[in-house]
């Protein structure tokens, strides 16, 4: 295929955002924004403080397009599964296997979640779609409770009790890897371990008790 130059710069210009952003990812998951600096991302990316500024304005905005980036997913799922035709428990299920997906593919995400929990107290988070991660699998739970799927719980408590199922394992990587120093935790058999169990768990924990016994 053979592009002509508008479409050439045009991509080209595209590439180098992605670039900045994969390499922006990077500096932000290991030092938080408050410490990141925007000279280690030009040097990775292999482009000049300028060009970055051209794009993102300042490291503020690279770093809201950052979240952006990583959550985009998450504020379409809704529409892109069609959660509201599923049954209640598939549609948490699809959720939480989208969610855990994520986090095993990308595992720069909860040190960015760590870092702006504690460097910025959730700041950028209210203009990206984290909270829509929770606001969704809220909204399933309420769905399955007034269904009679779920039991009676809190909607919104259980969706973070939920997050931090799905999250905690590569979040706290460097302390429980010492709980299992001969497993690689990383590893795509111990990472679709991790999700089997996390689901399991979960769904487990929402389900309807009768006579005393998790509903089948």
């Amino acid at each position: 295929m053979v592009y002509s130059a508008k479409e050439s710069k045009t991509r080209d210009a595209e590439a180098t955002q992605v670039s900045i952003l994969d390499a922006a990812e990077e500096e932000f998951a290991r030092h938080g924004l408050k410490a990141a600096r925007t000279e280690t991302i030009a040097a990775r990316t292999g482009v000049t403080k300028a060009m970055i500024y051209y794009y993102f304005q300042s490291k503020e905005k690279l770093y809201q397009a950052v979240l952006d980036r990583a959550f985009s997913e998450y504020v379409h799922l809704p529409k892109q599964l069609d959660l509201d035709q599923l049954p209640s428990d598939e549609a948490l299920e699809q959720v939480v296997r989208g969610l855990l997906a994520s986090v095993s593919c990308n595992q720069n995400i909860p040190q960015i979640m760590f870092h702006e929990a504690i460097q910025n107290h959730g700041e950028y988070y209210k203009q990206a779609g984290f909270l829509t991660v929770l606001s969704t699998m809220s909204a399933i739970l309420e769905r399955g409770m007034s269904e009679g799927d779920f039991r009676p719980l809190d909607a919104p408590h259980t969706a973070v009790n939920i997050l931090g199922t799905c999250v905690f394992y590569c979040l706290g990587y460097e302390n429980l890897k010492h709980f299992w120093p001969d497993k690689q935790m990383h590893s795509q058999k111990m990472l679709e371990q991790h999700t089997q169990e996390a689901i399991a768990l979960v769904m487990a924990g929402v389900q309807r008790h009768e006579n005393g016994e998790m509903s089948k």
